[in-house]
């Protein structure tokens, strides 16, 4: 007897998961999309702030719209970014991340409210 198993896995679930692996990564401040995303938000409810996931039969494709703290290399942090974040969901949803797209969208010059 074969088991066939149609796995679908959702834009949100995915943006979730890159959202928890992007905060754990020292020297982000916010995930921010901007008020593009702001009104999309009020709109879509179920959508994660600053993340957008597209995901194809074979691939999926992701944009991060990111505040970092002041005196980060900003290369340095992208590829970070790049890096866990395509390992963490290829590993959680066994798909290949095609692209993580690194949007720098500000610095935030002051201490972070712990």
């Amino acid at each position: 007897m074969e088991n066939n198993v149609n796995l679908t896995v959702s834009e949100e679930v995915v943006a979730v998961i890159v959202e928890k692996t992007v905060k754990a990564i020292p020297g982000i401040y916010d995930i921010n999309g901007g008020i593009i995303d702001g009104i999309t938000n009020m709109l879509a409810s179920k959508r994660v702030k600053g993340i957008k996931v597209d995901i194809t039969e074979k691939a999926i494709f992701i944009d991060i719209y990111l505040i970092v703290e002041y005196g980060v290399k900003i290369p340095d942090i992208a590829w970070d970014v790049q890096d866990k974040v395509k390992k963490e969901v290829e590993d959680m949803v066994g798909m290949q991340v095609s692209a993580v797209n690194v949007h720098i969208q500000g610095i935030n010059f002051k201490k972070k409210n712990a």
